[in-house]
């Protein structure tokens, strides 16, 4: 059997955790550890898509990007 402890919340955060409810009886434990859950990232980035996302990042740095018109464009000219 679990524990329970009582702790101080500010007002406004206590109306952004109601927000939060996925029905209204749902208690504020539970919508934390949703919360807490959904935070941890199960598949975290391979090194493979890291340097891809670094590649992407040299590219548009150096002004090497398309506008969405001009992928359009040339998808019409093929």
């Amino acid at each position: 059997m679990s524990s329970t402890t009582t702790i101080k919340i500010a007002t406004d955060l206590r109306d952004r955790l109601n927000a939060l409810k996925v029905h209204p009886r749902e208690t504020y434990s539970e919508v934390i550890g949703r919360l807490v859950e959904n935070s941890v990232d199960d598949e975290p980035l391979s090194d493979e898509t890291i340097r891809a996302l670094e590649a992407s990042l040299e590219d548009l740095k150096a002004g090497r990007i398309f506008t969405l018109d001009e992928v359009m464009a040339e998808l019409r000219e093929e």
